[in-house]
């Protein structure tokens, strides 16, 4: 049996235990694909990240992202946990940012104030969605199509496909089924009303992921990052704001949005609360 050092992440969170938590195994260069796998099967939570040794020049490591099911090439806050649990361990970037390698390629990570923030990839699939599969999502979702102000694909790795609603209220009293979204993931978004709503953020997010183990994500850094690059570039969104996810599970999320020049970034707050072993 090989110990490896362990650590669990509140990522993206604006009070303790209110963000997304992300399982991190460090030095993990010793498992394989079935252990990694089963790790984090077991772990059971949204993602469990592994870094590694890099394979490419120029790179400060690499992380390996799984889901209780399947691997990721890329996930928002995977990458900002990997990293401060990178930096934390006494990791020193080669250059000013940090670069991470992971299956979607190169992603850029940068201190922001008193956490961290990544580069918004670029988009695997964008536009608009067609007709028959805008029909049969918001069916599922139990939406009518006069409160969908717009949609596109926002997809940088994951698949996703985005629906903008018209009123925060109706986004968070949605209850759909996950189990008929089969293989969708679905990101919604409506903007926050200052009168009703406060000014802690600008939009709410809510990401579902469909299937037979179907889950509402917690906060997701992949969907802000899609998001973030559809609403700005078209108009819909300032050039920086906060987006609020987690309400519905008692969360409180909060992720920056800002735009740099012709980069996007996406950052939020990163705090080991589990430092242990894994033995396998």
């Amino acid at each position: 049996m090989t110990t490896y050092a362990f650590h669990q992440v509140d990522v993206f969170a604006a009070a303790p235990l209110k963000g997304n938590p992300l399982a991190v195994v460090a030095g993990a260069d010793g498992l394989d694909d079935a252990q990694m796998a089963a790790l984090a099967n077991w772990m059971n939570l949204s993602e469990t990240t592994f870094l590694l040794k890099p394979t490419v020049s120029g790179v400060d490591y690499r992380v390996r992202i799984f889901t209780p099911e399947e691997e990721l090439p890329f996930a928002g806050h995977p990458t900002l946990g990997s990293c401060h649990v990178w930096l934390a361990m006494g990791g020193v970037p080669q250059g000013r940012d940090v670069v991470q390698q992971c299956g979607a390629g190169l992603v850029t990570v940068r201190r922001d104030g008193d956490g961290l923030a990544f580069a918004a990839p670029p988009l695997r699939r964008a536009g608009p969605v067609d007709a028959s599969d805008l029909e049969a999502v918001t069916r599922i979702l139990g939406l009518s199509m006069d409160r969908v102000v717009a949609a596109n694909w926002v997809d940088n790795g994951p698949g996703w496909l985005a629906l903008m609603l018209r009123d925060r209220a109706e986004l968070l009293a949605l209850r759909p089924d996950l189990r008929a979204l089969g293989g969708w993931r679905v990101g919604l978004v409506a903007p926050w009303d200052a009168a009703r709503d406060g000014d802690a953020a600008r939009f709410e997010v809510r990401a579902f992921i469909g299937g037979e183990a179907g889950f509402e994500d917690p906060v997701t850094g992949s969907l802000n990052a899609g998001l973030a690059k559809w609403l700005i570039g078209a108009g819909l969104a300032p050039h920086a704001y906060i987006a609020s996810q987690g309400t519905v599970l008692g969360r409180m999320g909060r992720v920056r949005v800002t735009q740099d020049g012709g980069g996007i970034w996406i950052g939020g707050e990163a705090v080991t609360r589990i430092s242990g072993q894994v033995v396998l």
